[in-house]
């Protein structure tokens, strides 16, 4: 994972990757170089999808 600009976060974007991961069938471990490009970026769009949703909520 990139660097995140507020580093107290970078906990609850795990939990949240892995919980995005779990949603979609994706089994996320320390080493995930044996899944595909399509299921990893599922997730990253995914979460990025929520992460919208949730803005536009509190809008």
């Amino acid at each position: 994972m990139s660097k995140n600009l507020v580093p107290e976060a970078k906990e609850g974007l795990a939990r949240f990757k892995m919980e995005t991961a779990a949603e979609l069938g994706v089994q996320f471990t320390e080493y995930n170089g044996n899944l595909t490009a399509k299921q990893c970026g599922s997730v990253g769009g995914e979460m990025v999808k929520k992460m919208v949703q949730q803005y536009e909520q509190n809008i």
